[in-house]
């Protein structure tokens, strides 16, 4: 099935070639012998070595989807939720041999919004991202783009997620566990066990409790246990006042469903636990 890519090149009359490398190869020779004004990189999962850098008359550019020198590396999307970060954005740098060092030539900030996931900011950046490629080549035609180092005492780093990342660790706040869930939905899901099979969740709402009156007792749930289950889903404690409300998910080789379906079907009771 052709790709967008494909279609795209097609209907523009552009050659295209996919190959597994451009360090060296086929790959190599096929940019080289296009001669190219500029190299524009996005979401690409090789260090380019100085001989690719070099390919391009004007500039190798990158578009790399947080605000450089911020979250350089593979994941900055997810961790800019996972961090709990008010905002992101793009920024198109210069590249060069580093990981996302080059100086910056445009920048364009994006708020993260509370109910953002990671598919829906990466979209979101994604076509912020595209207009400011066109802006950014549009400035290097035009000898208009002032280029800026990057300040490295400021640099953050955005490293890959590894499997540990994607376990809920319910010993943690509930809002801590709420941008753990937004950061890893649509896809792959947070995962944490439920009678001993995996449970990917994709939706959590945190809510508040209210402090017990004197005459009360005091709550002592502990974190990942099944508090109650209501209309919307099971409530899960967590290590605050913050429990959360799975909204929606996936038990182990099942289809993806709403919180209200899951505590319908596998009937979850207070006291059980999760994790």
């Amino acid at each position: 099935m052709p790709t967008p890519v494909a279609d795209s090149a097609r209907r523009l009359e552009l050659p295209l070639l996919e190959v597994e490398t451009v360090r060296s190869g086929a790959g190599f020779d096929a940019l080289a012998q296009a001669a190219p004004d500029v190299l524009a990189v996005v979401a690409y999962g090789e260090i380019l070595p100085q001989s690719v850098l070099d390919v391009p008359r004007v500039a190798p550019v990158n578009v790399h989807f947080s605000l450089l020198p911020k979250l350089r590396g593979a994941a900055p999307v997810q961790r800019a939720i996972l961090e709990g970060l008010e905002s992101t954005g793009v920024t198109t740098i210069r590249m060069d041999a580093g990981m996302d060092t080059g100086p910056v030539l445009l920048q364009v900030p994006d708020p993260i919004q509370p109910e953002d996931d990671a598919g829906a900011l990466g979209d979101r950046l994604a076509a912020l991202g595209g207009r400011t490629l066109v802006e950014t080549l549009d400035g290097l035609a035009a000898g208009t783009v002032v280029e800026r180092s990057q300040d490295d005492s400021q640099a953050t780093t955005a490293p890959k997620l590894t499997t540990a990342d994607h376990q809920i660790r319910w010993s943690r706040r509930g809002s801590d566990i709420e941008r753990q869930v937004r950061a890893l939905a649509p896809d792959p899901g947070a995962v944490t066990l439920y009678r001993g099979s995996a449970l990917k969740v994709f939706k959590v709402l945190t809510v508040r409790r209210a402090p017990a009156a004197p005459d009360e007792p005091v709550d002592d749930e502990e974190p990942g246990e099944v508090i109650a289950v209501g209309n919307r889903g099971p409530l899960i404690a967590a290590a605050d006042d913050r429990p959360v409300v799975l909204e929606e998910v996936q038990p182990e080789g099942k289809r993806r469903m709403t919180g209200a379906e899951f505590a319908r079907g596998y009937r979850p009771v207070p006291g059980e636990r999760l994790g």
